[in-house]
């Protein structure tokens, strides 16, 4: 049997205890003002009530955001990654698997994948942001639309070097296209106020832009009907005008 002790483990050092403090309050303010937002809107929530239901002093808010216009960007940030890593949305791990792959229709179902699912998390504290656009929030709506259809057109770059990207689509036209369909207004209104399930939306979305991107090979009529499909299999009845 060995003698050998088995090596110590190091200890924390008072600089990372309190690092480790400092991010948990920053979620927990986060987390509080994703509630109060969502409930109260923005305008009527305040910093007091922020730090009330976070359970921190007043102070902690302004010395870690500054502004309640910047709590509410931090809130819409976490949102559209979905945790709190310090990792920006392009260099995501599903980011550079749509780039590496060859198979365009299987990087565009990704891709409608994952952003089915950040607009899942964001409608609600997007409507907040855009209820208030009249005040602060205006500026960073209009940031958030620019960096998406930024982010939009690297997408649009990405699929453009794929084999069988739609002959004389310009990258740029196919972002704008990416824009208008993957937006929260479209999503807003299959998702909210027409009762699509999120996958329903995802499968609709997927087949239009694959249809619209990568045309060789796909029936017309599935494009456009893909989502309907679905909604049929799950029991719900498209309603006629």
């Amino acid at each position: 049997m060995s003698t050998k002790r088995p090596p110590r483990a190091k200890p924390v050092r008072p600089r990372d205890k309190r690092h480790g403090r400092g991010l948990a309050t920053r979620q927990r303010i986060v987390r509080a003002a994703t509630t109060l937002f969502v409930r109260d809107g923005y305008l009527v929530t305040t910093m007091a009530s922020i730090a009330t239901e976070a359970g921190v002093a007043v102070q902690s808010l302004y010395l870690r955001f500054g502004s309640k216009l910047a709590i509410l960007k931090a809130v819409l940030d976490v949102a559209i990654v979905g945790d709190f890593e310090p990792v920006p949305l392009l260099e995501r791990e599903w980011v550079r698997e749509l780039a590496a792959t060859q198979d365009g229709p299987a990087a565009v179902q990704l891709y409608a994948g994952e952003t089915a699912r950040i607009l899942a998390r964001t409608h609600a504290i997007y409507a907040v942001v855009q209820a208030a656009a009249a005040g602060e929030p205006g500026e960073l709506l209009a940031e958030n639309k620019r960096q998406r259809h930024e982010g939009q057109r690297m997408i649009a770059e990405a699929l453009g070097r794929k084999p069988g990207f739609a002959p004389g689509l310009t990258v740029d036209t196919a972002a704008d296209l990416i824009y208008g369909l993957v937006s929260e207004d479209l999503y807003g209104l299959l998702v909210v106020d027409r009762g699509w399930s999120t996958e329903e939306w995802e499968r609709w979305c997927s087949g239009i832009l694959v249809g619209i991107l990568f045309p060789k090979g796909v029936v017309t009529s599935d494009v456009w009907t893909s989502g309907v499909k679905l909604r049929a299999r799950n029991g719900a009845s498209p309603r006629r005008r």
